[in-house]
């Protein structure tokens, strides 16, 4: 069980890291957002629910032996979103090409929740799969919004972009 505690407590260092990366992500995309009011209302709902997040992963971290996060990960994540935030702003869809990342970036998250909840449920930690399985219900529901509105907000782009008016935030 030593190597699978291990692996735990690194896979719950990661998912720490990876909701620093999402919060400064969608903080950014919240922040450029000026034409799309479902989608930066959405956005910054969920960069609400994110913070919460990285309380809840920090809370679980404290009660580990050695539960530090990760400094590195964790300046990792930031940077990374900061560097995709910045390549953006540089494009001229960065609207839809946003909504791609997060929907692609979702789907990093719910991936990492099930192996969490997986390795919790095999370590008894009974509640930190409550967290794990709160957290996959919100990742779930967004990257589920996005899909269903990626179409719309693609669709609301075009048209802003044929009529020459500012498509691309």
């Amino acid at each position: 069980m030593a190597h699978t505690q291990d692996h735990f407590a690194n896979w719950l260092r990661d998912a720490h890291g990876l909701e620093e990366q999402a919060v400064t992500m969608l903080a950014a995309q919240a922040k450029r957002i000026e034409n799309y009011p479902l989608l930066k209302a959405r956005i910054e709902e969920h960069l609400a629910e994110t913070k919460g997040h990285v309380q809840a992963l920090q809370s679980l971290l404290d009660k580990l032996p050695n539960g530090r996060t990760s400094i590195l990960k964790d300046v990792t994540g930031r940077l990374s979103a900061t560097l995709q935030g910045l390549g953006g702003a540089l494009t001229h869809d960065e609207v839809v090409k946003g909504a791609m990342a997060a929907y692609a970036f979702e789907h990093v998250e719910i991936a990492t929740y099930r192996v969490l909840i997986a390795a919790a449920d095999e370590l008894g930690e009974v509640e930190a799969k409550a967290v794990f399985e709160d957290i996959l219900a919100d990742e779930v529901a967004m990257a589920s919004w996005l899909e269903e509105n990626l179409d719309d907000t693609t669709r609301l782009f075009l048209m802003r972009d044929e009529r020459e008016l500012q498509a691309k935030r």
